[in-house]
């Protein structure tokens, strides 16, 4: 929470309501009506708050309001989800979390994954789930997840119960990677709060690895937007990426995109990947 910015509140108050006409809130026009829009009688008794309050808050002489009465003037107004979300920053609060995506992967992400076709790409969810990948990711990173319904599809679970995924990572970086992997877990856990999907995630984890419920309770949290991270391949050998996440609007999908680190041999062992296949270099990790 911020400290409101309280005179361009007031004045996107007053604003909103005097672009909305009674009929769009089922209200008659009534006669002497000598202002546009709504009167602030009648938005302060379809947002359920005082008046007064109303008016404080148009004359940018109110205490910050919560994010209740902020949701609640939201509907009065009738305001779109971009309206919402700055009537939010506007009064210091971070807006709510927006509609969440899932395993539903929107034409243009799904599109734009299938035009990286040149270096490993993955779409995963906030909460570690892969639900896609092109051919090199999968080349380089079948043993790590896969896109199979269930628990095999999370990278956290995976990290943290299969011995055999840390095979494809150098020993020395196995802590950091596991912090990583639990700090970026913890923020989105903490915006999905009273999510059930989360929650029975996080009880798992918690009980299937004391590792993971050691690194959970240092309550070290940091969303993985970028990393520099090695991937030792058994065919293709030792490989280094730039790591890169591009979140969508509501941030529970991300496009991770894998690079190769200029002045590393990681070009010439991804040309190697799409002459073997992914199929085979998939078989040969699991071997």
């Amino acid at each position: 929470m911020t400290a409101a910015d309280r005179p361009e509140l007031a004045d996107f108050l007053r604003r909103s309501r005097e672009r909305l006409s009674p009929a769009e809130v089922g209200l008659p026009e009534g006669p002497r009506r000598r202002t546009p829009g709504l009167r602030r009688q009648e938005v302060a008794q379809l947002a359920g708050m005082s008046a007064d309050y109303l008016m404080r808050l148009e004359q940018a002489r109110s205490p910050q309001p919560s994010p209740q009465i902020l949701a609640a003037l939201g509907r009065a107004l009738r305001l779109t989800v971009d309206e919402r979300d700055h009537l939010y920053l506007l009064a210091g609060h971070r807006p709510p979390a927006g509609e969440l995506a899932g395993h539903h992967i929107g034409p243009a992400l799904m599109y734009l994954l299938d035009q990286l076709a040149g270096v490993p790409a993955q779409v995963v969810t906030d909460l570690g789930d892969v639900v896609a990948q092109n051919a090199l990711a999968e080349a380089v990173f079948g043993c790590v997840c896969t896109v199979e319904e269930g628990p095999d599809r999370n990278i956290a679970w995976r990290w943290f119960t299969d011995p055999f995924v840390r095979e494809a990572y150098p020993v020395g970086e196995h802590e950091r990677h596991g912090r990583e992997v639990v700090a970026d877990l913890r923020s989105a856990v903490a915006k999905r709060r009273g999510d059930p999907a989360a929650a029975a995630l996080l009880k798992r984890l918690r009980a299937a690895s004391a590792e993971f419920a050691g690194l959970w309770e240092r309550h070290e949290v940091a969303m993985r937007r970028r990393s520099r991270m090695r991937v030792v391949h058994p065919e293709a050998g030792a490989m280094e990426f730039d790591f890169e996440a591009l979140l969508t609007p509501a941030e529970d999908q991300r496009l991770r995109v894998f690079t190769p680190v200029p002045g590393s041999r990681t070009h010439e062992a991804l040309e190697l990947l799409k002459v073997v296949g992914a199929q085979t270099a998939h078989r040969s990790h699991r071997s």
